[in-house]
């Protein structure tokens, strides 16, 4: 299994909007660098969701259960989608600053490359984002 946090701005697609949904495509990544963080997602990987501008928070957690298929908002054959079912909201968000002032967190890719809308976490890093929301 593989981990990863996927960001979206809570006015255009937040994480109450997702569990009213009980599921999405995740559409609309126009960067290489994240497509192809998408087409490395496998069924049953967890994905942390994360409220980019707004908060700066990650805010629950998601499975993927179906793996990239071309993205149906754009004809362009570049880009994919995966599908995504929330699992669990989390207790307490856990926020930015908290992730750059955490010593096991500080390297998170959202960290180190803030403008990637999907990136990839470790096992490692996951646990730590849960045990700081409990």
């Amino acid at each position: 299994m593989n981990y990863w946090l996927v960001k979206s701005e809570p006015f255009k697609y937040s994480w109450d909007k997702f569990v009213s949904d009980r599921k999405t495509f995740w559409d609309g990544v126009r960067n290489y660098q994240a497509r192809n963080n998408l087409k490395n997602m496998k069924k049953g990987d967890w994905v942390l969701f994360y409220h980019s501008n707004e908060g700066k928070e990650i805010v629950g957690y998601a499975e993927v259960v179906k793996e990239h298929y071309q993205d149906p908002t754009t004809d362009d054959p570049n880009w994919v989608v995966v599908e995504l079912k929330p699992v669990k909201a989390l207790k307490k968000s856990v926020t930015l600053a908290q992730l750059k002032s955490d010593e096991i967190l500080k390297n998170m890719a959202l960290v180190k490359q803030g403008r990637l809308s999907v990136t990839p976490v470790t096992k490692i890093e996951f646990d730590r984002v849960l045990m700081l929301s409990e």
